[in-house]
C-alpha cells in the first residue's frame, strides 16, 4: 500500500473565528472553501507545502453521520489504491463509513484504529 499523504483535519464549532490564528499568525491561506449552511463548512489551508483541514462539527455530521464517539480531529490519509487499504486492514476493523464516491472526486473509507481515531483513507481520482 502506498501513502502519497497525511492531513490532519481539526473539527471545530465555527471556521471563522478559528481563521485568524491560522491565517494571520501562522501565514496559512485558504485554497479550498466549502459552505455548509450560512457559513464555512470546510477550509484546506496551505503553507511550505503542507496543510490543515477545518471543518465543522455540523458538516461532519452531515458528512459522514452522528459518529459515536464523534472525533474532535482525524488523519486524512491519501492512498495509491483503496482496494489494498481495504484488503491490509486487520480481521474486524469494520469501516465507519463507506466505502463511498464523494462529490470532490474520491473514493473514500473510515475506520478507527486501535485507540478509536477516526481515519479516512481516500483514493482520488484524477
Amino acid at each position: 500500500m502506498k501513502v502519497t499523504r497525511i492531513v490532519p483535519l481539526h473539527v471545530v464549532d465555527r471556521i471563522e473565528p478559528v481563521l485568524p490564528f491560522w491565517c494571520e499568525a501562522m501565514g496559512f491561506s485558504v485554497v479550498v472553501e466549502v459552505p455548509h449552511d450560512d457559513a464555512k463548512g470546510f477550509v484546506l489551508l496551505a503553507r511550505d507545502g503542507e496543510e490543515i483541514m477545518l471543518q465543522t462539527a455540523a458538516s461532519v455530521r452531515a458528512d459522514l453521520g452522528d459518529l459515536e464517539p464523534f472525533p474532535t480531529s482525524l488523519l486524512y490519509v491519501n492512498v495509491a489504491s483503496l482496494d489494498e487499504v481495504l484488503a491490509a486492514l486487520p480481521p474486524g476493523t469494520k469501516p465507519v463509513v463507506g466505502p463511498r464516491k464523494t462529490f470532490y472526486g474520491a473514493d473514500e473509507v473510515f475506520v478507527r484504529d486501535p485507540a478509536g481515531t477516526l481515519v479516512g483513507f481516500a483514493q482520488h481520482t484524477e
